[in-house]
């Protein structure tokens, strides 16, 4: 039998958890983009610091997921207002960072995460869910287009060095 899935609120206490788990993050980005990522380290706590400041900024959350008390992924978001001219004013929520284990690829815990966030964003009185994904990452992106998240625009980069 499989333990359930749990979701919860993340708080700071859990902030070196997930510079343990966001080691991941960190692999899979520096193996496609050395130029940009850091590389995975055995001391996770050199991540302190970024990802404890999540907590501090207001409009920002995270939430943590678990399968038998052990916490195996996490999701940041924020919540922000776009206006302008331009614009059409409306509530956005970012998703800034989704970690799950490997162990647990492929169990519905991401989709989980998002399913949080996405009801989070509609408690918020949020208009619009969005996120931005490497073209590297083709596992994460599959998992948003099934999500039902949708291409809009492309972002171009060019080193200068």
């Amino acid at each position: 039998m499989q333990a359930s899935i749990t979701c919860r609120l993340a708080t700071p206490d859990d902030a070196l958890k997930m510079c343990e788990l966001g080691q991941l993050l960190n692999s899979v980005h520096h193996e496609a983009r050395p130029d940009i990522y850091a590389a995975a380290t055995a001391d996770f706590s050199r991540d302190l610091p970024h990802w404890s400041g999540v907590f501090e900024k207001p409009g920002h959350v995270v939430f943590l997921a678990s399968v038998a008390d052990q916490a195996v992924a996490f999701i940041t978001a924020s919540l922000s207002a776009s206006a302008g001219p331009l614009m059409q004013p409306q509530n956005v929520v970012r998703i800034g960072s989704v970690c799950v284990a490997e162990p647990f690829w492929g169990k519905g815990i991401g989709r989980a995460l998002i399913q949080r966030v996405k009801d989070w964003a509609i408690e918020q009185d949020a208009q619009d869910l969005r996120l931005t994904v490497w073209s590297f990452n083709e596992r994460a992106a599959r998992l948003y287009a099934e999500f039902g998240f949708e291409p809009r625009a492309f972002e171009m980069g060019m080193r200068l060095s």
